[in-house]
């Protein structure tokens, strides 16, 4: 078992607002309930579901205020500790193809590649013809550990996907495959984790499963939330109000509660006005463009 220990200079360094000593004791407290949740023997969320599964660790970032849109775009976290291990992950690569062509050439380019995790090379043309039911779409989403696609194919994806994918957060991860090197590509993109600017004033992300080391989760949680706040957070820590670290079976801890700040309330006030008028202009300026043709 790994003891709380202080957390080393490089850790310590990798955050400027959030005390790393604070998130370790969180750390060391949601193991320490993960070890008697899983002693009672209440790990499994459902059948099937296997202990790595199960239990993971994930940040969340609360923000002062509510963004002015929301996006399902996701935005790579680079963790030094990957979720997924590529010698045991099953991973499908969704390619662009035209009527079955290139699908081919990217199945053999895969075969030939080293080893990196890539069980199935999947066609959109495939994807569009094989997988046109609901329960097809399911058992595709369930199949694999991590779905990446891509990037020219994205755009197309939630459509050909369903609901499914993104309300269980398993949208494909975009990669750039007009570059030549496939694996560093595709590891490039299993080293992160992933976030989205949600509706609200919550940005959830996953940072570790029960299989890393305490001083891993630590590393992976301030890596995440310096992450999320430079790149999902608007006007970053000057909006985060708390940070809180939980398991999927655990209530939430916080590790960062910032005080009020009527000053910066005022300033995020303005720029959302100052946002809103631009965007009010500029629908005008389109409704009188449409009126004149």
């Amino acid at each position: 078992a790994h003891s709380a220990a202080a957390p080393d200079a490089h850790v310590r360094a990798m955050s400027n607002k959030v005390d790393a000593a604070q998130v370790t004791k969180a750390v060391a407290a949601l193991r320490k309930h993960a070890e008697k949740v899983k002693a009672e023997g209440g790990t499994k969320l459902f059948d099937g579901d296997d202990d790595d599964d199960a239990e993971t660790y994930s940040v969340m970032v609360s923000t002062r205020r509510v963004p002015q849109r929301a996006s399902n775009k996701l935005v790579p976290i680079p963790l030094p500790h990957p979720l997924l291990n590529l010698d045991a992950a099953e991973v499908c690569l969704i390619v662009k193809d035209h009527q079955g062509e290139g699908h081919k050439d990217a199945k053999r380019k895969v075969a030939e590649m080293e080893k990196c995790g890539v069980a199935k090379v999947l066609g959109i043309s495939k994807l569009r013809n094989n997988y046109k039911p609901h329960e097809a779409k399911r058992k595709l989403c369930d199949s694999y550990d991590l779905f990446l696609a891509d990037a020219r194919v994205v755009p197309l994806l939630p459509k050909l996907l369903g609901k499914t994918f993104f309300k269980k957060k398993r949208q494909p991860v975009p990669v750039d495959l007009t570059k030549k090197d496939w694996p560093k590509q595709i590891r490039k993109a299993a080293a992160a984790t992933y976030a989205k600017q949600s509706a609200g004033t919550c940005v959830s992300v996953k940072v570790a499963r029960a299989s890393h080391s305490q001083t891993e989760i630590v590393a992976n949680a301030i890596a995440a939330i310096d992450g999320v706040v430079d790149k999902v957070v608007a006007r970053g820590w000057a909006n985060v109000q708390s940070v809180f670290l939980k398991t999927t079976e655990s209530v939430a801890l916080p590790v960062y509660n910032a005080l009020p700040d009527a000053e910066e309330d005022a300033k995020a006030r303005k720029e959302e006005e100052a946002a809103r008028e631009a965007r009010d202009a500029e629908r005008q300026k389109r409704f009188a463009e449409e009126k004149a043709e």
